[in-house]
């Protein structure tokens, strides 16, 4: 690690003569690193390998129109708790790539990131706090045939861990501005569609299909303050499997669809978003289907919910299901999810806006079951379009944004929610099926003097189920726009223990970050929560833990 950081620190130093020479370094190196330790309170022993350490090194040169980039990544002694077992112990080049960019011609060779429409068909990306790069290694060729149309081509094997999949993936995407290429100016119309394909040998169950493609095509559309657009995907038929094991021999086949409207103008915002899944998850490889890390997932299925901020609101968090279950047990085809965002301001100078204003934003979500028949001996099924299939989560929320004077601030949150926690965790052990819940949450901010100010935070939640009533308070201060440090507890104050007492747990984390010009360094210690993490509606399942945490960011 102290190589990497010379390294990093010689280069910042050495980039701007280099971009003298018409070329120029640019880059960063970011680790995030834990010390565990046992607490008997939350019943956590630390592993025998509590220094755990996740660490990556990208170093990038641009040359006129070539850039080449390389990213070196090391997971020791260990990855951080809850990461995938591909990165253990590993170390070593993950990504690389070069890149030559011309006013009409892309083209890269190495690992990649891309993104077909919205994503339901295609998208590899890199979210280190989820433990995700799905990058692919091949090549890719962009190419914009007139100012209103382009198309992008591409094909590789996805990155998992060090290595790549079994799977290869080939895909095509196209875009055309139907308004430029149709004189039209009374509407912004734009179409696109998409193919990507799985090719994966069958071995020695010939019965699967070697490939599995999904195709789709979008329409989106502004006509003054409105805009819109749907999108709709349809997957060939593949094999069932669950994490590595074959489920059925009959083929399934699988449907998306996505349909959003909005209005916005100054002052009011609206948008509708709805979305039908029927079998639509795909993978690099068949037999990853169902894995909980998110490994060699091809196409982006976030849940149709609002990102939540606060300790409390991110207890109960929604996971989208997509896949296909017919089992004793349990039948699922997929899901059906809609979500509606309002977003309006109250006028200055009015008798509820006041003196600075308002501004009110209101989220409803939802999502449930397909409404489908199962012939579980057969494993068949029939699917309604929406039917009135079983609630997996309806979540309800708004907030008010209120400046009172020049030196205070405030938001109120409101959240009612409803989950069914087993669908959404994938059925962990421990967790109590439905769960209804309420959350309020009052924030503060006090500009101080200079650059320094407070920033407060009190939040409830109320249920009779699962682990019941919560509390939490945070305390943030800020020195200057260079240095901030935090407290906060999180309470768990009427879960009962297996003796039938209160077990009032204490979830607590004190911390701080200094930044001196492109470096940041943050370092906290207390107990995390265990449950799910999302980041733009993925999610990933974290243990409960504590321990010393420290993160370094630093980018020339």
């Amino acid at each position: 690690m102290k190589k990497l950081l010379l390294t990093a620190a010689f280069l910042c130093t050495i980039s701007s003569s280099f971009a003298q020479e018409g070329g120029y370094f640019f880059g960063g190196f970011e680790s995030n690193s834990q010390w565990l330790l046992d607490d008997d309170g939350i019943n956590f022993v630390a592993p025998e390998d509590n220094f755990r350490s996740n660490n990556y090194f990208q170093l990038n040169y641009s040359l006129g129109k070539f850039t080449a980039g390389i990213q070196y990544e090391a997971y020791l002694p260990d990855a951080l708790l809850g990461y995938s077992p591909v990165y253990e112990n590993g170390n070593g080049v993950g990504t690389y790539y070069l890149n030559y960019k011309a006013e009409k011609l892309d083209v890269t060779g190495g690992y990649f990131y891309d993104q077909f429409g919205s994503g339901l068909a295609f998208r590899s990306w890199e979210d280190r706090q989820l433990g995700i790069n799905n990058s692919i290694r091949g090549a890719r060729v962009k190419y914009n045939i007139t100012n209103y149309a382009d198309f992008t081509a591409l094909y590789g094997q996805q990155r998992i861990g060090f290595e790549v999949s079994e799977g290869t993936l080939q895909g095509l995407d196209a875009n055309i501005d139907l308004s430029t290429a149709l004189g039209i100016e009374a509407v912004d119309l734009r179409f696109g569609a998409s193919y990507v394909n799985r090719y994966q040998d069958q071995g020695v169950q010939t019965f699967l299909p070697s490939n599995v493609s999904i195709a789709g095509a979008r329409l989106d559309f502004v006509v003054g303050p409105v805009y819109g657009g749907v999108e709709v995907n349809t997957k060939s038929k593949d094999a069932l499997f669950f994490e590595g094991n074959l489920v059925s021999e009959k083929l399934y086949d699988g449907t998306a669809m996505q349909v959003n409207l909005g209005y916005s103008q100054k002052g009011l915002g609206i948008n509708g978003t709805f979305r039908r899944l029927e079998n639509f998850n795909f993978y690099a490889d068949r037999e990853a289907a169902g894995n909980q890390f998110n490994d060699q997932v091809v196409n982006f299925l976030p849940a149709l919910s609002k990102t939540q901020d606060y300790l409390l609101t991110n207890i109960y968090v929604y996971n989208a299901q997509p896949g296909l279950v017919i089992e004793q047990a349990e039948q699922r085809a997929g899901e059906v999810a809609t979500q509606f965002d309002v977003y309006y301001t109250i006028n200055k100078g009015s008798a509820l806006g006041g003196k600075y204003g308002t501004k009110i934003a209101a989220n409803f979500s939802y999502a449930g079951a397909l409404d489908a028949e199962y012939n579980i001996d057969n494993r068949f099924y029939e699917a309604k379009f929406i039917g009135s299939g079983s609630r997996y989560y309806r979540d309800f929320n708004f907030e008010i944004k209120k400046k009172w004077t020049p030196t205070f601030s405030s938001v109120a949150t409101y959240q009612n929610v409803y989950i069914d926690k087993a669908i959404s965790q994938g059925g962990f052990v421990g967790t109590q099926g439905e769960i209804k819940a309420q959350i309020a949450v009052l924030e503060g901010t006090y500009k101080l003097k200079n650059t320094q100010s407070i920033r407060a935070e009190a939040q409830h939640l109320w249920s009779e189920q699962d682990r019941q009533n919560w509390m939490a308070a945070v305390v943030e201060y800020n020195f200057s726009s260079r240095f901030a440090m935090y407290v906060y507890d999180n309470w768990n104050y009427r879960e009962l223990s297996y003796d039938g007492e209160e077990s009032q747990i204490h979830y607590y984390s004190v911390g701080g970050s200094y930044t001196e010009g492109r470096t940041r360094l943050s370092m906290n210690y207390g107990r995390q929560r265990g449950g799910l993490i999302c980041v733009g509606g993925v999610c990933r399942v974290v243990p409960e833990s504590n321990g010393l945490s420290a993160s370094l960011n630093i980018s020339f």
